[in-house]
């Protein structure tokens, strides 16, 4: 990902303004008073010029050209304060209309009140608004009682918004929202009537599989120019990954108000030097303060820049019939089953064809415990969402015998804990499986191996999504002789798909040698091989 600076914000070029919105909203912000100093509302020249982008540009009939906001500020930057101020200009301010719904919303309670306090605290700064307004602090609202105009404050309850037909909506550091409920029941509110504005502010986030990352991507490619929305203006102030997060002059690159005194550059000097002996903290540096778009993972086992270099589709046809190695992740009844099939290339290299299965029951529940998009996972094939709460063991059974009619299955590697209801009966027909035991003994080699072809672009996976979640969930353990394994990041964090991938790829790697697993597997009197 490369850097898309807003020059513009800085370059003093000229912003079109033809029916004077733009300066009407400036002198609107200019007009009310900060709620901490009771001086003057401060509005920076940086901060000046995107209100003028988003209010003066309008079609010739005077409607306004922007409609989504897509802002990336890193944090100290003073988002939640102009957001909110930004929401009274369309509840007590020139933007308003009669009746006009205006939210703030936020990804819990406590991050909604402090956007309702900035607001309400300007209201109250200026006895004038305080006249022409009621606050109903108890609600988190505002209504300006001539017109009727709200602006509330809202959290992640999104079933009570439904109905809503908002103006205007302020999504506050959308980074941290666990689900994309809240924004899909707001958005669509946002579509039934003309005119609206939304607004994101946000720092950086983690990972793919959320809102935030959806929401930012698309604006980088609006700024890139891949994509072709007018209507969708992306200020997008990060950092690119490879950049020295040391440098000075790249942190005042990506926090425009910092040469300003926001945040404390003192502050982040220190933040610095603790860093650099720290790396959970260097982590959280770079994604605080320099946009730095971090993997899901705290101690990631690789780039996942690197990883997604495999992503290009897999030739499934040209697999026809050649050796193949699988490895089979088995879980509880009511969790994820991962299958991954493992071929080499002929460069050294490995490609995967994963699948993945789970109950089909409650499936927009898992989506919101692990806060990733199941339910399109399984319309688009990447599931096999099975009937009922408990994971149809014999689908599982019956997709590992496909996979043995098609290629030429060399092994099939399962973790012991829950192999036995689908291993048996491919035993019973002669299938060649074998457990594998998890930990560092089996582990440290496979993932070193694994590494090495990730690494090196070697390892092909056609951009499965689900797999590449599991990977962005590694974190690593190391032990004191230099011995890895692999284990979730956080309790709801799933990486079931690249256990079984490198499972698949150590038996690929062993799979070079011309040992018979089949006169193996006949010298045990119980079938089974065990590593």
């Amino acid at each position: 990902m490369k850097t898309i600076q807003p020059t513009w914000v800085f370059d003093n070029s000229p912003i079109e303004d033809t029916f004077g919105f733009g300066e009407r909203a400036v002198r609107f912000l200019r007009a009310l008073k900060h709620p901490k100093t009771g001086r003057q509302f401060q509005l920076d020249p940086w901060q000046e010029r995107i209100v003028r982008r988003i209010y003066g540009p309008c079609k010739p009939d005077g409607t306004r050209i922007v409609k989504n906001v897509v802002w990336m500020l890193p944090r100290g930057g003073r988002k939640t304060t102009l957001g909110a101020a930004l929401g009274l200009l369309h509840t007590i301010g020139p933007e308003k209309i009669t009746g006009g719904q205006i939210i703030c919303a936020a990804y819990d309670r406590d991050q909604a009140r402090i956007a309702y306090e900035e607001a309400s605290g300007i209201v109250k700064a200026d006895h004038r608004i305080v006249a022409a307004t009621k606050l109903l602090d108890y609600r988190h609202q505002i209504v300006h009682s001539k017109s009727r105009a709200t602006m509330k404050a809202v959290s992640s309850d999104a079933a009570a918004q439904n109905g809503r037909t908002p103006s205007f909506v302020l999504f506050d550091e959308i980074h941290a929202w666990r689900d994309r409920k809240l924004y899909d029941v707001l958005r669509t509110g946002l579509g039934k009537t003309k005119g609206t504005l939304s607004i994101v502010i946000s720092q950086a986030g983690r990972g793919q599989e959320n809102v935030a990352y959806e929401i930012f991507d698309y604006a980088r490619r609006v700024a890139k120019g891949e994509i072709d929305d007018p209507g969708t203006l992306p200020i997008l102030f990060e950092t690119d990954k490879d950049a020295d997060w040391r440098d000075e002059n790249v942190w005042f690159a990506v926090n425009p108000g910092l040469s300003l005194g926001y945040p404390d550059l003192d502050a982040l000097r220190q933040e610095a030097r603790e860093a650099e002996n720290r790396p959970a903290l260097r982590e959280k540096f770079k994604n605080d303060h320099l946009n730095i778009w971090l993997d899901h993972s705290t101690d990631p086992f690789v780039d996942m820049g690197i990883y997604d270099r495999g992503s290009n589709p897999i030739d499934l046809d040209s697999l026809e019939g050649s050796p193949c190695w699988i490895g089979v992740d088995m879980s509880t009844t009511t969790d994820l089953t991962a299958v991954i099939a493992a071929f080499r290339d002929d460069d050294g290299g490995f490609v995967v064809i994963p699948h993945f299965f789970c109950p089909a029951d409650n499936l927009r529940a898992r989506s919101d415990r692990d806060h990733v998009p199941y339910v399109q996972w399984a319309e688009d094939g990447y599931i096999s969402a099975t009937p009922g709460n408990v994971i149809d063991y014999k689908a599982v059974e019956l997709y590992i015998r496909g996979l043995c009619d098609q290629y030429s299955v060399q092994e099939i590697g399962f973790d012991p804990a829950y192999a036995q209801p689908v291993m048996a009966p491919l035993l019973e027909d002669g299938l060649p499986c074998i457990t594998i035991r998890q930990g560092w003994v089996t582990q440290s080699p496979a993932l070193n191996e694994l590494e090495r072809a990730i690494i090196s672009g070697k390892f092909q996976h056609g951009g499965h999504p689900v797999l590449r979640w599991c990977f962005d969930n590694i974190a690593i353990n190391t032990d004191s002789a230099g011995n890895r394994t692999m284990h979730k990041g956080k309790s709801t964090d799933r990486i079931d798909g690249a256990v079984a991938t490198w499972m698949a790829v150590s038996r690929a790697t062993v799979g070079e040698s011309n040992r018979s697993i089949y006169d193996d597997v006949s010298a045990r009197p119980d079938g089974f091989l065990i590593f």
